[in-house]
């Protein structure tokens, strides 16, 4: 299609954003009884929230079922054209419906509420228009109506589709507080990708894949260079006599070392570690071990199984998983 006017384009950017939040906060009006009500009901029912709907409408649904799934309320979807071609069969006794539409009237709805009223479910309908036929035979209504759309022409849905997943957002975050539902719950249903791993993956997860670089307090320079060589972490661990952590001694510690021209035959690693040195428990969260990195500009943690020395996370660890 060609261009025919002149467009500033970052001003018409902007006033679609304007517009599109205005109706957003313009939603919170809309925060009422049967809102409340809607809660309630999904999160008490015993079976599942089937999520219908028609065009750009079905496609928000969509994304509803699928923040309300991974967020522990049980949901799916059911196509408004497809319902009336036997995938009504998808509702079940127990389940509670909800159609999401603009304007309320779409020929689909009209032809799918009757048969999921016919059913005894509850139906609750997500609407733009609440003097619609689905407004009037829903059990519930969530109110999105909106007064403009973002398109210049008032027609293509935008800010009444922006409004649709304010709301469904808006339920679902509802239902999380209601179940009680927390990070652990959230890392069951996200197992993979990199949000997985920063909710579930552990310290030990990464440590036990390298050797465990150590020496004691009085081992002499060349045996300190040669574990911080083989183990090739750049560090290495102090242990005293009793096996307890002491210390800590990485390559930048001998290289400072040497810089002072002193005699290097005597030199044990008590002579040369850092006391004090910066731990994590395997059972840490790996998230936690990379802000422990950040917050002292470091690279590697040793790592403890309550007070014992286990082994060492890296920065490199990290970056390897997609944690950063």
């Amino acid at each position: 299609m060609k261009k025919t006017t002149a467009i500033n384009i970052s001003e018409t950017a902007k006033r679609t954003l304007q517009v599109e939040a205005a109706a957003i906060n313009g939603l919170q009006q809309f925060i009422d009884h049967d809102f409340e009500q809607a809660v309630e009901i999904i999160a008490r029912c015993a079976g599942r929230l089937v999520v219908t709907g028609i065009g750009k409408s079905a496609i928000i649904g969509q994304k509803i079922v699928a923040t309300l799934n991974s967020t522990g309320t049980p949901a799916l979807f059911m196509h408004a054209a497809d319902a009336i071609h036997g995938d009504l069969g998808m509702i079940q006794q127990d389940d509670v419906v909800m159609c999401i539409s603009k304007s309320g009237s779409s020929p689909e709805i009209k032809v799918l509420v009757p048969l999921v009223k016919s059913f005894g479910n509850p139906l609750i309908a997500m609407v733009g228009n609440t003097s619609s036929y689905l407004a009037r035979e829903a059990t519930l209504v969530l109110n999105t109506t909106v007064t403009q759309e973002a398109c210049p022409n008032n027609l293509a849905p935008t800010t009444s589709t922006t409004a649709q997943l304010a709301m469904g957002d808006a339920l679902a975050v509802c239902l999380i507080e209601w179940h009680g539902f927390t990070a652990a719950d959230f890392a069951k249903f996200h197992p993979g990708g990199t949000l997985g791993k920063k909710l579930y993956l552990k310290v030990g997860d990464l440590s036990r894949h390298h050797q465990a670089p150590r020496v004691h307090l009085h081992s002499p320079l060349q045996e300190v260079i040669l574990e911080i060589s083989s183990k090739m972490l750049g560090v290495t661990a102090v242990l005293d006599e009793q096996e307890q952590l002491s210390g800590i001694i990485t390559d930048g510690d001998l290289r400072r070392m040497l810089e002072k021209n002193i005699a290097t035959d005597t030199v044990t690693a008590k002579d040369i570690m850092s006391t004090h040195p910066k731990v994590i428990q395997k059972d840490e969260l790996a998230i936690n071990a990379l802000e422990k990195m950040r917050q002292h500009d470091i690279t590697q943690l040793l790592v403890l199984e309550d007070k014992r020395y286990i082994g060492i996370i890296h920065l490199h660890d990290l970056i390897r998983e997609g944690i950063i």
